[in-house]
């Protein structure tokens, strides 16, 4: 069985960090992703999904250092429900637990990070690395424009 999720997208808000018991951390963070199509009529339509990332330890402190409103990030991690009572009544959440992260924004800010203590540090493979994720981000992202059948 596979419990897999992939997003690339943008983050609505600052990450929100919680330092527990045990050195242990947790942050949690709302990540938008849209999609673009053309309806049968012809008029453009972007449909915006929100989802809720949680990270934990190391992931969660890059999260608290590097990341800020706005950021374009791609996330690896798989569906996790969780299910409490509230005035008799069962209430589900259903959250993604991120297991890997790759920062997608551009090295000048443009992904929602306003300094540069990412680029200043950066060594040259890293660079392209990062010129190769803006590539295919932007293939993604036009892919989302082409005409749907419906």
């Amino acid at each position: 069985m596979i419990n897999k999720v992939i997003l690339v997208g943008n983050l609505g808000k600052d990450p929100e960090v919680k330092y527990l018991d045990a050195n242990k951390v947790v942050a949690r963070l709302a990540l938008a992703t849209s999609e673009r199509y053309n309806d049968k009529n012809g008029n453009k339509v972007e449909n915006t999904e929100w989802h809720t990332l949680e990270m934990w330890d190391g992931l969660a402190k890059v999260a608290e250092k590097y990341l800020t409103k706005g950021s374009m990030i791609y996330v690896e991690g798989k569906l996790k429900t969780e299910e409490w009572e509230k005035d008799g009544v069962k209430r589900y959440t259903t959250k993604i637990r991120v297991t890997t992260m790759n920062m997608l924004g551009k090295a000048n800010g443009g992904g929602g990070n306003s300094d540069n203590r990412l680029a200043a540090s950066k060594p040259e493979p890293a660079k392209k690395v990062e010129e190769h994720n803006e590539t295919v981000i932007d293939s993604i992202i036009s892919e989302g424009e082409d005409d749907l059948p419906f």
